[in-house]
């Protein structure tokens, strides 16, 4: 459970402007530090820069850089358009945060600026024998993290923006949320079971509309606590707010009533925007992980080994979530004053499993692999087997819907175990 000023700061640590303006600074710095050495190094090194062979240099690294760095923008745009026609949009966003494309981006650009920097300062004459000695170093530090650089670059394209890297990427990322709520069910507060709302209870509205990306329990409930409040949260992260659906409920036991609450403060912990975060919303990855599957089985790409690779991820993740509900309802709250509804077994199957099912019902394999995924989850018993039995026999119903051979339908028949009718 992290609080909302520790997820806007991680969000910033993912853009790539940040990185990259982060590595100019620095090489700039670098540059501009070979001019004080004039100051603190000792004179009569036995060692001797001319100035013309540095900036030689210099000129090199700044016309390579400059192309190297377009080069790699181009490369990284294209990744982008691939996975948005062969995987799905929602993953861009993964691929965007990837640290190794942005060190890359960061290192080619931060060198660039570094030989500008170099080139400058020496045609002004600032640097003397001893800073050009330490501009030298400092140029040969330069290329060896370039020459890495590059090495790394190169083995990171053979699979950056692959079906399969962008997949792995998703499952990761999914799997981290669905970890984070198993140890935290309700994100620190009581569990809002029944859905039921006790009576005297005034709604909060969002400011705006779009999804609820992230939600600080901690700070709703030290407001709370402070001012005597009771919060029901209606609308988790990945919930899509307006006009008529309030983000929470809140009652006051102090003089006056909610209505002398400020709600701006109420409404400061919930985080708004266009569009949703995987961080506290496991239920999008498995949304994006069903898209890719749906878009695999599609007629323009029919690959139907992708979705049967999705499947078999959805029970890698799906297994993390205990089965025994008992687990996560027992867990202690740290957010006494707070009450969240808690994620449902059967909302995280019919996220994953259904568009599957729908759009790979005629194809035998794909079925087959969904009834095994199905037995293995059912296999873990507790909350798992009545949930995995229900979207089999679903699953298998839509396959007997539109299937063309009797043999195939007879197949899945045997697999579930149904009788021949």
């Amino acid at each position: 459970m992290i609080s909302k000023w520790q997820w806007v700061l991680a969000q910033l640590t993912r853009m790539l402007w940040v990185r990259a303006s982060l590595f100019a600074l620095l090489a700039m710095v670098a540059a501009l530090l070979a001019a004080a050495a004039e100051r603190v190094m000792p004179e009569g090194l036995p060692v001797s820069i001319g100035a013309d062979s540095v900036e030689t240099i210099l000129n090199i690294l700044a016309s390579s850089m400059l192309t190297v760095t377009t080069f790699s923008l181009t490369v990284m745009v294209s990744a982008y358009a691939a996975a948005t026609t062969s995987v799905t949009p929602r993953a861009i966003r993964l691929l965007m945060q990837d640290t190794t494309t942005q060190n890359v981006l960061a290192t080619f650009l931060g060198s660039f600026l570094f030989s500008l920097v170099g080139i400058i300062a020496l045609s002004t004459e600032i640097y003397g024998e001893r800073g050009r000695i330490v501009l030298f170093a400092f140029t040969l530090l330069v290329i060896v993290i370039i020459v890495i650089t590059m090495l790394r670059w190169i083995d990171h394209l053979s699979l950056f923006g692959r079906v399969g890297d962008t997949t792995d990427r998703v499952e990761q990322a999914t799997t981290k949320a669905l970890n984070d709520r198993v140890e935290s069910p309700c994100i620190g507060a009581h569990p809002w079971l029944d859905g039921q709302l006790p009576e005297g209870f005034t709604p909060l509205y969002a400011d705006s509309i779009g999804y609820v990306q992230h939600l600080d329990v901690e700070e709703l409930s030290e407001y709370a606590q402070e001012h005597g409040l009771q919060v029901y949260v209606s609308s988790l992260p990945g919930s899509f707010v307006h006009g008529a659906r309030p983000l929470a409920w809140f009652s006051c036991s102090a003089a006056g009533g909610a209505d002398e609450v400020p709600q701006a403060n109420l409404r400061a912990a919930f985080t708004v925007g266009k569009e949703r975060s995987f961080d506290q919303d496991p239920r999008f990855g498995l949304a994006v992980l069903a898209e890719i599957a749906s878009r695999a089985l599609s007629p323009s790409m029919n690959d139907p080994g992708t979705a049967i690779d999705v499947i078999g991820r959805a029970v890698r993740i799906l297994s993390g979530w205990p089965a025994d509900a008992q687990i996560l309802q027992g867990k202690e709250a740290s957010c006494p004053h707070v009450w969240v509804p808690a994620l449902r077994l059967e909302e995280l199957f019919e996220d994953i499993f259904t568009p599957i099912a729908r759009d790979g019902a005629a194809l035998i394999e794909v079925q087959i692999r969904l009834q095994k995924a199905f037995q293995a989850l059912a296999e873990r018993g507790g909350q798992f087997r009545p949930v995995a039995e229900r979207h089999a026999r679903v699953a298998f119903q839509r396959a007997e819907a539109v299937m063309v051979l009797d043999d195939d339908v007879a197949l899945l028949r045997d697999l579930i175990g149904q009788p021949h009718g």
